[in-house]
């Protein structure tokens, strides 16, 4: 693909060094056949496996999920398409409920790109990509057809991700105790959303970072990524290597389900690692608490997931990183 299709500062990067610091980075990484729990969709109601996936890694790979692999591939190469857009194209074509974003994957509520505290050309995230309210797609009318026609496919997409979020979340309130009525506010399908990413090839990879370490704020992530790969997650000090795998989606747990359950479930740690030789196109679901749903946990003080956000956006302006669910912490007696 041409370089004009990418941001102005990602067209030399094979001949510059790009580096995003992070303490993480000393934890020796394995790259392991396929670490990661595989998990079945149509059993998740056996119960033990989800259970220990959950709570010793925070993600899972999932097969029989029932999305069609003619679906997948319609994805990706609608998200090639797109890609391989002019910059400015790009820039001008997402208009709103939709949004283009590139060197930060933190976004404000209503789409924009929030970038953190001291952020520069030197240490940005190496990706571009745009977000998709699935609920809110009804009501765009793009006068592109490619992202008239990729807005169709995410469509069908999203309601498959919607379909196996719930399936997934039910089984997890199941093997926690928690009461399905009480907590079915805590995930919400209207606040589903898609992002589709690029990451951009880059002859430095050994210290150049698509994204670095964080959480996901969400319930859960679904991630469908290419065969390229670069993700990457923290299991007990150790990074392990997420293999991309035709045809399986990647479940990550976010903070709301950590928080959720009481701790007991852990919100994954992961970042991604850029290629040298291709550049990488994964696309994520991700779904929140309804709004005003309140999550209840003895270890944290009762919150909304508008609380969590606002407080989120705030330290990334102030102290440049996302604290998460610790500003949240109820404190404990000495």
């Amino acid at each position: 693909m041409a370089s004009e299709s990418y941001p102005p500062p990602f067209r030399s990067l094979n001949n510059s060094t790009q580096i995003v610091d992070s303490d993480e980075k000393a934890y020796p990484v394995h790259d392991l056949e396929d670490p990661i729990p595989l998990l079945d969709l149509q059993s998740l109601k056996l119960g033990k496996q989800l259970g220990e996936a959950c709570e010793q890694w925070g993600i899972f790979r999932l097969v029989n999920h029932g999305v069609p692999p003619t679906l997948l591939s319609q994805l990706r190469d609608h998200a090639e398409t797109f890609f391989s857009l002019p910059f400015e194209s790009k820039q001008s074509l997402i208009t709103r409920p939709l949004s283009y974003f590139w060197g930060t994957p933190a976004l404000t509520p209503s789409g924009a790109a929030l970038h953190r505290k001291g952020s520069t050309l030197e240490n940005i995230n190496l990706v571009e990509g745009f977000n998709v309210p699935i609920a809110q797609l009804n009501q765009f009318q793009a006068d592109n057809h490619i992202v008239a026609s990729f807005s169709l496919v995410l469509e069908e997409y999203g309601k498959h991700l919607a379909r196996i979020a719930t399936t997934i979340f039910e089984a997890m309130l199941k093997n926690l105790g928690l009461d399905p009525i009480e907590s079915k506010s805590n995930l919400s399908h209207s606040t589903g959303s898609v992002r589709v990413y690029r990451y951009p090839r880059c002859s430095n990879s050994n210290s150049a970072w698509g994204l670095d370490v964080h959480t996901d704020s969400s319930v859960v992530s679904i991630l469908n990524q290419d065969d390229v790969g670069g993700l990457e997650v923290l299991k007990d000090k150790d990074w392990f290597t997420v293999k991309p795998i035709p045809n399986t989606l990647i479940i990550n747990l976010g903070d709301m389900m950590q928080a959720i359950s009481d701790d007991k479930y852990k919100s994954v740690t992961h970042r991604v690692k850029v290629n040298k030789n291709k550049e990488r196109i994964s696309i994520c679901y991700f779904v929140f608490p309804g709004e005003g749903s309140v999550i209840r946990s003895s270890k944290y003080k009762p919150f909304t997931y508008s609380d969590f956000q606002e407080q989120v956006q705030q330290d990334i302006k102030t102290v440049g990183y996302k604290v998460g669910l610790e500003k949240f912490k109820i404190s404990e007696a000495v």
